[in-house]
């Protein structure tokens, strides 16, 4: 396409830049405007997606029919099939009279259904049928009404996402995206927000009879650099507000950024939409690290000193600047084991392969039936005072039987 048309259309149809997606996404409009072929249009919100039907409704044979644009997440659920298809007299509470749809009404011309995805599952069969044969039902009627209907559709979503989510039939995507025409957000298109910010602070100038306001260098640069979340229409938003709100006509940086809130120097050009295995989601994750990788520490430290306990500091792996620490330890745990109350008590675990285990209080403890049996009776006796009798009643045996075990234990009385 040449220069000069391009330029014609975009003054016609008051688009504004130059950029290569937005004139890639013009091109493609005007070639598939010749044909009957469906279109969808992608892009995010305020991108100026409902621009590109009226481009190819205006270059197609049916530029003289009927242009109906639908916002399909503005109707209702409950009477969005009504709104589209029509309902017969008596069909449904408040339907006094018959009414035609807007497939029926565009016949012969084109009907732009933005926001797409946010059609019923229903109507979204409805809308198949439509496509495929040209034939839908009004609502309460079981005769079949003919259409020539074309077809462009618009959405901000993620159509593949929400076909997972079983939200969107993915036949009817196949159908509809028959063309697709994918509209750039404005970050993408950085030579162009000066061009758009000149544009509206000039219309609204003239429309309000006041001076046109401009930008410093600073300001430019700022404006050029900020990610633009609502587009367009922020844009535009943000520039008669400063228009009216600001006595000076020159606007500063410092005076910009107070209407970009969420402006920063070193706000990252990408965005991430998953976590990956090296990103952290919450604070508690972040604690798990750093209590497992305490652990670590703790068990290398555990292996350290059982490697010193057992050879000595030179066997031991030691860093240059801990050498002194090691060797502090290592003379505290040698003067404890060369205690012999300490060896007798403390008994180090010798660890299996690399699972270090602690240092345990071991006390030497019989656990002789025989013996057991005995240090009761001792304590019985000495209870009741050499006494047998309650000594026996205390323990639950006759006093015979007390007797003998005296013997047999060579139990002093």
């Amino acid at each position: 396409m040449e220069n000069i048309e391009l330029q014609k259309i975009k003054q016609r149809f008051s688009i504004i830049g130059n950029a290569p997606g937005l004139n890639r996404a013009i091109d493609i409009a005007l070639q598939v405007a010749p044909t009957d072929l469906s279109v969808l249009i992608t892009g995010e919100s305020g991108v100026g997606k409902e621009v590109f039907p009226k481009i190819i409704h205006q270059f197609s044979s049916r530029k003289h029919g009927t242009y109906i644009a639908v916002n399909c997440g503005a109707i209702p659920e409950g009477t969005i099939d009504s709104e589209l298809f029509g309902h017969e007299k008596g069909s449904f509470t408040g339907a006094y009279e018959s009414r035609k749809g807007y497939f029926e009404v565009a016949n012969g011309g084109t009907i732009f259904l933005d926001e797409i995805a946010e059609l019923p599952l229903s109507t979204q069969v409805r809308l198949l049928r439509v496509l495929e044969t040209g034939e839908f039902l009004k609502v309460g009627s079981s005769k079949v009404v003919k259409t020539n209907v074309r077809v462009i559709a618009a959405t901000n979503v993620d159509i593949q996402h929400a076909i997972q989510e079983e939200r969107f039939r993915e036949d009817l995507f196949y159908r509809l995206n028959t063309v697709p025409i994918e509209i750039p957000p404005l970050r993408d298109r950085k030579e162009d927000i000066m061009l758009l910010f000149r544009k509206f602070a000039i219309d609204f100038a003239e429309k309000n009879r006041m001076p046109a306001i401009t930008l410093s260098d600073d300001a430019m640069r700022i404006l050029s650099n900020y990610r633009w979340p609502g587009h367009i229409r922020q844009l535009k938003n943000i520039t008669e507000q400063i228009s009216i709100i600001e006595s000076k006509r020159e606007i500063t940086a410092e005076i910009l950024q107070q209407y970009l809130p969420d402006y920063y120097e070193s706000k990252l050009p990408a965005l991430y939409d998953a976590i990956d295995q090296k990103t952290f989601a919450t604070e508690r994750e972040i604690l798990y690290k750093i209590l497992f990788d305490m652990k670590n520490d703790v068990n290398d430290l555990k292996k350290l000193v059982f490697e010193i306990m057992q050879h000595g500091p030179a066997a031991a792996e030691v860093h240059e600047g801990h050498a002194s620490v090691i060797q502090k330890l290592y003379e505290d745990v040698d003067a404890v084991m060369t205690d012999e109350k300490a060896a007798r008590k403390f008994e180090i675990i010798k660890p299996q392969s690399d699972n270090i285990q602690d240092t345990q209080e071991v006390f030497e403890e019989s656990l002789s039936l025989a013996d057991k049996e005995m240090e009761l009776i001792i304590k019985a006796l000495e209870k009741h005072h050499g006494k047998r009798k309650n000594a026996a009643n205390e323990l639950g045996i006759s006093e015979r039987t007390l007797y003998r075990k005296i013997k047999e234990y060579n139990i002093e009385d």
